[in-house]
């Protein structure tokens, strides 16, 4: 932290000889990616905060970042002592960056950014905002922080891996004709793709350039007669070049710019959420036709056999957790475990699963005051010890080669507090309305939010963070367009939609709860008639849930049914793979309330 003061000084002095009063630093990479490779943590480089939301915006003599509630308690730790000041996105009275700027700018004041890592949606907004005040956005070529990063990391070389019919359950070419259809629907000659998991998607490959997700850095340009994959050719192994032969051209990633400089007579299908304002700059003179890409919508809706490979993959998470449990269970009265030493033998535990191909993000391992950030990250050095006392927060995931997977459990390791066990049970409640539900075709996720918070807000209690995210067939484990969030877009929930459930609270400097299971959109035989189809959810998730934390009272007959029935299906998916000592404590883990 002691050397991002110094940072700031040498941005200013780039910033004071282009002219700039303030300069913008998003979280976000030249693909718009939520989590980034390490040459492109440009925000994380020039204010120490590594969480993965969150921009930064410098001035002459100011400087502030702006996060989610997600980050709050990890950014004002990591922030302390840089100069920059924290901004609480959500939270009253708290100024948008672009009011923020308005304030504390003259009028014709430049605002610079480099245009490869803002959207055309966010770009046009923030240019829009800011002329309003009088204030001028000024896209500049080059990239401030990499002119100062002296250290920072290379490109990365790794190599791209085929993932074939036998996990992806549809072809290339049947990818390109539906992409096609609909491209020509839209009246578009050529599709312009930027965002690393569609591309990845559309072409059934999969890479090691970024911590966590399978993708690999590329654009991607879909005509009616032709696709291109501009990627370094040195990362494309004779496996792939065969795999993408007859029906996908390889370009140079340096040529992409010269391509787009080809489409302007065209009508270009291009996505303003997450294309850059650089490509669509150099598309000047093009019809563009600004929609959400058809793939993010193509990929959202898994195939059954995307589906098979989520079931498989969380019948294997299942069996690494309860060996975990059943081991946790029993060291942590011995006094020597750290959250570190607890996540590790996680992870642990997972690799010994077939397909095993890494985690799916950092898992969140806090105990006690830590399970109160929400998106905490521990290491060797800082990781406090367990107690057989109080609760213990894990979240953690894995990337399998037949899918994805995000799994969160709240566990008592002794003694708990009524107040804990009063949170735990409404958190619980508030997850078992959602996993009940049945609604209409066309029902938005931002509509049935308010289920999972009611039991909290009936105690004035309310978490920080959307209920449920999309999850990637071995892809990103954040998955748009749907969502079951306050802030959902507005997309309807669709019939193999795989998302999260896992509704939370915190209390800052005490505690942390969260119960996440992965679910599946499903028909409603039961509800559905000729005229309307309706939906539920089937939780795919087979981990117990510690039911020593539950106030057995505050749960209504149905809810108590459905942890039950719940907990008897866990034992019937996951003993099978387990050896007799370990049924035995999950068939106590898992005994009816």
């Amino acid at each position: 932290m002691s050397d991002i003061p110094s940072r700031l000084k040498d941005l200013r002095g780039i910033m004071k000889k282009e002219k700039l009063d303030a300069y913008i630093v998003p979280s976000t990479d030249d693909h718009g990616s939520e989590y980034v490779p390490h040459f492109w943590k440009r925000r994380e480089w020039i204010s120490g905060f590594t969480g993965s939301a969150g921009d930064v915006c410098i001035t002459a003599t100011k400087a502030g970042l702006w996060t989610d509630g997600r980050y709050f308690l990890q950014a004002e730790e990591q922030l302390r002592g840089s100069g920059i000041t924290l901004f609480k996105m959500g939270v009253p009275k708290t100024p948008e960056m672009k009011d923020w700027l308005s304030k504390v700018l003259k009028k014709g004041a430049r605002v610079g950014i480099d245009p490869k890592v803002i959207s055309v949606e966010a770009a046009a907004k923030l240019q829009s905002t800011l002329a309003n005040h009088g204030l001028v956005l000024s896209p500049v070529e080059g990239n401030f922080i990499d002119m100062l990063w002296k250290d920072q990391p290379p490109v990365s070389k790794q190599q791209v891996y085929v993932w074939g019919k036998k996990y992806a359950g549809e072809a290339v070419s049947k990818k390109l004709e539906r992409l096609r259809k609909v491209m020509k629907e839209k009246g578009a000659d050529a599709h312009v793709l930027t965002a690393l998991d569609s591309i990845a998607w559309l072409f059934n490959l999969r890479g090691k350039d970024i911590d966590y997700n399978p993708l690999f850095i590329s654009y991607a340009i879909v005509t009616n007669r032709s696709a291109v994959l501009f990627i370094d050719s040195d990362k494309l192994p004779k496996s792939a070049m065969t795999h993408l032969k007859g029906t996908v051209r390889v370009a140079k990633y340096e040529d992409f710019a010269k391509e787009l400089l080809g489409l302007q007579k065209s009508a270009v299908l291009l996505d303003p959420k997450t294309a850059s304002r650089w490509v669509n700059d150099r598309l000047m003179g093009a019809r563009i036709i600004k929609d959400r890409s058809p793939v993010v919508d193509f990929k959202s809706v898994k195939n059954d056999t995307e589906i098979r490979g989520f079931r498989i993959s969380l019948e294997r998470d299942g069996v690494a957790f309860v060996k975990w449990l059943k081991w946790l269970s029993e060291e942590v009265p011995k006094g020597k475990l750290t959250e570190w030493t607890a996540a590790e033998k996680l992870r642990e535990f997972f690799s010994q699963g077939t397909n095993y191909m890494g985690l799916s993000f950092t898992t969140i391992s806090g105990y006690a005051h830590k399970g109160a950030v929400i998106h905490y990250s521990t290491n060797e050095d800082t990781a406090i010890g367990l107690k057989p006392r109080g609760i213990y927060l894990v979240d953690s995931g894995v990337q399998y080669l037949d899918g994805t997977t995000d799994c969160t459990r709240t566990i008592a390791l002794g003694k708990v507090t009524n107040e804990q066990r009063d949170r735990f049970t409404r958190v619980l409640k508030g997850h078992i309305q959602l996993a009940m539900l049945r609604f209409p075709e066309g029902t938005q996720g931002k509509s049935i939010d308010v289920l999972s918070r009611l039991p909290l807000w009936k105690a004035g209690l309310n978490f920080n963070h959307g209920t449920g995210h999309g999850v990637g067939s071995h892809l990103n484990v954040h998955e748009g367009p749907m969502s079951i969030s306050p802030r959902d877009p507005g997309v309807p929930l669709k019939e193999g939609n795989v998302l999260t459930n896992e509704p939370g609270f915190y209390k800052e400097g005490g505690y942390g709860i969260r119960i996440e299971n992965i679910i599946l959109t499903v028909k409603d035989e039961k509800f559905s008639n000729d005229d309307r189809k309706w939906m539920r959810f089937e939780t795919l998730t087979m981990v117990p849930i510690d039911t020593g934390l539950v106030i057995v009272e505050m749960l209504t007959d149905a809810e108590r049914d459905w942890l039950n029935t719940y907990h008897r299906t866990v034992r019937r998916v996951i003993s099978p793979f387990l050896d007799k000592e370990h049924r035995k404590w999950l068939k106590a883990a898992t005994e009816p309330i």
